[in-house]
């Protein structure tokens, strides 16, 4: 682990996951297994994002499910039958696959009985943190956040540097192009003595690319004070009824609370989605030792095709 991407001791204890939804786009599949289960070759999504929780001082996952949905925080759960017959038949590198989840972190879970938003996901775990739990990181299961070199994320590492330095909530932005920023929400940010460090002003939902206020979009991380569930509180629902975590970050920006966004300039993959979900499974199975030449050579002669 490079210090760049330490954990900062004290940073956040907690990492929420929202992972209620239904996992509609991943029909008829989700109807019996949760999205956040399909394997990104052999490995869930849910286990890529708690190792980087984990990576970046993490001690506990805060999985908020919706009931049905028991099966993703039980993923993290030892088996002990399972264990002992890879164990007797030699399977010592199965073995250590099957206990890699387990050993990352604690994990707890919440339910959101009524799907009212991300903001009203992120609510759910407020009662669940220790009086002395001054932050919480908040990733979201549908993205893979990636480093340059496409493997080690890092990016909550260096966003709770950040908080330790600057306080308040920090959050994670991709610069993208400006012809895609429709897609995103976009912040509205000013330099700070570090370039990949923005102070945020505002954010923009969707913005058409002339009135984008900048080109730094929104990712699936965040690290937020305390303060956050207060304004879940205080906010009106908004489109389709829901309460949004955006609309909580923008009420605490106007009441002078800091709010920073790390530009992270590593990869991402949206597994929310069959077609994103199938790059990253093509991406991560490319760098697989056992997997990786053959599939190659098969999408080369493929590709001619």
């Amino acid at each position: 682990m490079s210090a760049q991407t330490s954990p900062v001791a004290g940073a956040f204890r907690t990492a929420v996951v929202p992972a209620a939804g239904l996992g509609t786009r991943f029909l008829p599949t989700t109807k019996a297994v949760p999205k956040e289960l399909l394997p990104v070759v052999d490995t869930p999504g849910i286990e890529l994002v708690a190792a980087e929780a984990a990576e970046a001082g993490a001690q506990r996952l805060l999985v908020v499910a919706s009931p049905g949905k028991e099966s993703v925080a039980g993923y993290f759960r030892n088996d002990d039958e399972l264990e002992q017959t890879l164990e007797d038949r030699g399977k010592h590198a199965l073995l250590a696959k099957v206990r890699r989840a387990p050993g990352l972190l604690a994990v707890d879970s919440v339910y959101q009985h009524d799907p009212r938003g991300l903001g009203h996901a992120v609510a759910q775990a407020g009662p669940a943190l220790a009086d002395d739990e001054q932050a919480v990181a908040v990733l979201l299961p549908d993205d893979l956040v990636l480093g340059p070199d496409g493997t080690d994320a890092g990016v909550l590492g260096r966003m709770a540097q950040v908080h330790a330095e600057l306080g308040g909530s920090v959050l994670c932005a991709f610069d993208v192009p400006r012809d895609q920023v429709p897609a995103y929400g976009v912040f509205e940010v000013s330099d700070t003595a570090d370039e990949d460090v923005k102070q945020v002003h505002g954010m923009v939902e969707k913005p058409a690319p002339e009135d984008a206020p900048s080109t730094l979009a929104a990712a699936g991380r965040y690290l937020l004070d305390r303060a956050i569930f207060d304004a879940l509180e205080r906010i009106t629902p908004g489109a389709g009824g829901e309460l949004q975590l955006t609309d909580a970050v923008a009420l605490l920006i106007s009441e002078g609370h800091p709010v920073h966004v790390v530009v992270h300039r590593g990869d991402r993959h949206d597994l929310g989605n069959p077609g994103g979900f199938a790059r990253a499974f093509v991406d991560f199975a490319l760098r697989d030792p056992e997997y990786g030449e053959g599939l190659r050579r098969w999408l080369t002669d493929r590709l001619k095709d």
